[in-house]
């Protein structure tokens, strides 16, 4: 008897009449028609002693073709000694789970986890790009299905645009959200981790910066400078402690422990580029400015508020724009000055790590990095004051050393 009995046309032609009826193909594969006309294939094994039943789908969606394709699938798995029936069943149970395991589903539990570290609008410009430049075209997609080569098409479509950045912005949030993926066992491989090295690098913002022997000539002009007094002094902050400028900006008041015979600013860790509280020593050139600044703003929230609202911070180009005022425009930046004195530190051949922190570099190893955090506080303070008594060395107009004397009385 042959095998294989049944025909495309054949089984076009079948009607089954009021009662279901089987039509053999052979190998246990038969075809089940229904008094509505619908037609089932189904296969018939036997599985530790027992006779038990394969649904392969419906004719035509289900070809002849293709069931008997299934059919000699399924004798295999029989061999190996499974049940077709229960590696079918986990099959669409792993379907269930991919459809629930999108890219988008994933993407949003990380960010959700996400939205509790980062600050707002880090995490809002976060959320944004990756609703813009990645869901589009992964976000329906089972996590489990996405191979490199599929994200390599969808990245190398945003760096056609030119957005060198924000291509490797995105790569990496892919990298941290199939991490996430990794570790909670909704995926197995983290296809954004093989593409470095297969994208355009984004040039890296350099801030422009003086060298440290035109510092002696900025002093003077700062000191000469007939803008806002409180400009002056956030802008000399800025040369004593090596802080970005949003944390001067953005200092209050009780963030400053000013009567302790080792002063301290503490930064919370909200205002921080690295999201963790940052402790600065106070040199006595640094003292000398946050008193000289009490006069002007004590009582108001912010050390360094606009000029013309105490309960707004400095807007953000206030210093910027006083440098260029001084003739530094595409010379300095208030950024700038942190790598200026990063080089004049290392020229004088301070502890490379003590400079790290005073800059509040975050250390890669987190363990390391809480040692460093205390132990250097010392090392950093005696730092700041040898920087204090540098500044004053080579700075030695009128100006600078009245307000020195007035803040000394």
């Amino acid at each position: 008897m042959p095998s294989d009995k049944l025909t495309e046309l054949g089984i076009k032609k079948s009607k089954s009449g009021k009662k279901e009826k089987k039509l053999y193909d052979g190998q246990g594969l038969y075809l089940l028609l229904h008094p509505n006309s619908s037609k089932y294939w189904r296969v018939k094994y036997r599985f530790l002693g027992k006779e038990k039943v394969l649904a392969l789908g419906v004719w035509p969606k289900i070809s002849l073709t293709d069931a008997r394709k299934m059919r000699n699938e399924a004798k295999i798995i029989l061999k190996s000694g499974q049940d077709p029936n229960l590696i079918k069943q986990n099959i669409l149970l792993n379907k269930q789970v991919d459809q629930l395991n999108t890219f988008r589903a994933v993407a949003e539990e990380w960010l959700l986890m996400k939205e509790k570290e980062w600050k707002q609008n880090n995490f809002q410009d976060v959320k944004r790009a990756i609703e813009n430049h990645l869901y589009p075209n992964l976000g329906h997609r089972p996590l489990s299905e996405i191979t490199s080569a599929e994200l390599l098409s969808v990245l190398k479509k945003i760096e056609g645009q030119g957005k060198y950045e924000a291509t490797s912005r995105a790569r990496q949030k892919c990298e941290a959200i199939f991490r996430y993926a990794n570790l909670s066992q909704r995926c197995e491989n983290n296809p954004a981790s093989n593409l470095k090295g297969t994208l355009i690098s984004p040039k890296k913002k350099k801030f422009n910066a003086l060298n440290p022997e035109e510092l002696p000539q900025f002093l003077i002009k700062l000191n000469e400078y007939d803008g806002s007094i409180i400009t002056k002094l956030a802008l000399r902050l800025v040369l004593y402690t090596l802080a970005r400028t949003a944390e001067i900006r953005f200092a209050t008041w009780n963030e400053f422990d000013l009567e302790s015979s080792e002063p301290l600013w503490r930064v919370p860790k909200e205002r921080m580029k690295m999201g963790l509280e940052h402790h600065v020593p106070l040199s006595s050139q640094a003292l000398g400015v946050i008193k000289q600044v009490r006069k002007y703003s004590e009582g108001d929230h912010y050390v360094f508020h606009q000029i013309n609202n105490p309960n707004k911070p400095m807007s953000e180009n206030t210093m910027l724009y006083a440098i260029y005022r001084m003739g530094y425009r595409s010379h300095a930046t208030v950024h700038g000055f942190r790598a200026t004195m990063s080089t004049l530190l290392n020229e004088n051949e301070h502890n490379p790590d003590v400079i790290e922190r005073l800059l509040s570099h975050q250390e890669q190893n987190k363990v390391r990095d809480s040692y460093n955090r205390a132990e250097y506080l010392p090392q950093r303070r005696k730092l700041l004051h040898w920087l204090g008594d540098y500044l004053d060395s080579i700075d030695d107009t009128r100006d600078k050393k009245d307000i020195i004397k007035k803040i000394v009385n």
